[in-house]
């Protein structure tokens, strides 16, 4: 299931809050949108051990 939400893409450096919208435009700034919801959980997922290990050490540092 694909979500019709969107966010804009730049928030973080042109907003102070997250901008949503159904647009692939931003409506504020005219950046574009993406995706907003998380990657689907997958149990088979080959790439998880190497993506907790950075995890991990990027919390070390």
């Amino acid at each position: 299931m694909k979500s019709d939400i969107r966010v804009c893409s730049a928030w973080h450096d042109r907003h102070n809050r997250p901008v949503y919208t159904l647009s692939s435009t931003c409506p504020e700034c005219g950046a574009p949108t993406e995706n907003s919801a998380p990657a689907p959980y997958n149990p088979d997922d080959t790439y998880g051990d190497y993506r907790r290990a950075r995890k991990r050490r990027r919390a070390e540092e």
